[in-house]
């Protein structure tokens, strides 16, 4: 067995046919058909489907291996030449769609000047499709809603977001700072379709009000209910990162106190060692994360040693267990906690540390209001 016919089967897996696996790697068909039939006799099993062009069950077990060996010798590669040149390489990144609107564009702008050599692959999905992503190999990493329970994904927390009542500035509720779930029965939203998380974890909060939210229609898709909202279809309950900054000043966004604010991570293999690219990019979400300048409002960064109560619990782990942040991370946090306990320039007020203020008896940092 060797690489060039795991990447032959990889091919046919990802482009459907023989003939367009060839076109793919730039060899011909023949090559292909020759990989294949070595590799099938070394396993003593059929992974392709001459009739309909599909893998069979072995195949498919066969590519999900495959993809981790590959990712393992490019990650191999990629740290070898780390440890004499600068990091290089390509990162795969998955990521839920309403995050990506902000946090895309903070990578892009700091990745050139930290990691000039590094190359990013952005790819939007769900949180239950990268869940899958990751362990095939289609993604390195995967910045998700939380909690996603797997044996599979080590999951380190990023920040809470906030979520919020999106509305007309006219409309009756658009006034209020805050408001409860309690203030929304009866009132016509675009609401998540029935048996997504987000829309069980609106019914969860409506559990004790024995009460029901009132859909003006049921939508598929969290960009979509944005949009929606914003061609004045009616109002929706949204992450507050669902708003982009450029749309802010034109629309009403009321924190519901009731909805537990939405814990969003980063996640990778659990039974692999990240590579130097992938370390350095884990590095740069968290640096981005903890820039008091670069988060949107209603995002609250979340230190592991300031997860919320519960939080941990959720996530499957202990928090001796959840992995430390980067040293980046540590010191952007450090100057958070820093600059907030210092008080204004000239101030003659003593200093707190970082670690005292980021002890649990004095909670979670403020929340910056939209």
């Amino acid at each position: 067995m060797d690489l060039r016919q795991l990447s032959a089967l990889v091919a046919i897996a990802d482009h459907g046919s023989f003939s367009a696996a060839a076109d793919a790697l730039s060899t011909v068909q023949s090559n292909i058909s020759a990989h294949m039939k070595k590799l099938e006799q070394e396993l003593n099993a059929e992974l392709v489907d001459r009739s309909t062009g599909a893998l069979t069950e072995t195949g498919r077990l066969v590519v999900a291996r495959a993809r981790r060996a590959r990712a393992e010798l490019d990650a191999l590669m990629s740290d070898v030449l780390a440890l004499h040149h600068d990091v290089a390489g390509s990162v795969r990144i998955g990521i839920i769609g309403t995050t990506a609107r902000w946090l895309v564009p903070r990578l892009l702008d700091v990745t050139p000047e930290r990691f000039p050599l590094l190359r990013l692959i952005f790819v939007e999905s769900t949180t239950t499709a990268l869940d899958s992503q990751l362990a095939s190999g289609h993604v390195d990493l995967a910045v998700l809603n939380l909690p996603q329970a797997s044996s599979e994904l080590s999951l380190t927390p990023l920040f809470e977001e906030d979520l919020m009542l999106v509305a007309d500035p006219g409309h009756p509720l658009a006034a209020s700072p805050e408001i409860s779930i309690a203030d929304l029965v009866g009132v016509p939203l675009l609401l998540p379709y029935q048996g997504t998380a987000f829309r069980d974890e609106l019914e969860r909060a409506l559990r004790p009000l024995s009460a029901r939210l009132t859909s003006k229609a049921e939508v598929d898709g969290i960009r979509l209910i944005a949009s929606l909202v914003f061609e004045g279809y009616g109002p929706a309950i949204l992450p507050a990162s669902a708003v982009p900054g450029y749309l802010r000043d034109r629309w009403a966004m009321v924190r519901v106190k009731d909805i537990p604010a939405r814990l969003i991570g980063v996640a990778q293999r659990a039974r692999s060692l990240p590579s130097a690219p992938a370390r350095a990019v884990l590095d740069l979400l968290t640096s981005v994360v903890f820039d008091s300048g670069s988060t949107p409002a209603g995002l609250t960064p979340v230190p592991p040693d300031r997860l919320r109560p519960g939080a941990a619990g959720e996530l499957g782990l202990a928090l001796a267990e959840v992995p430390s942040l980067t040293p980046a991370a540590q010191s952007a946090g450090g100057e958070r906690d820093g600059a907030a306990q210092r008080g204004p320039p000239g101030s003659s007020a003593p200093a707190t540390s970082a670690r005292s203020a980021a002890s649990p008896s004095h909670g979670r940092p403020p929340r910056r209001s939209p």
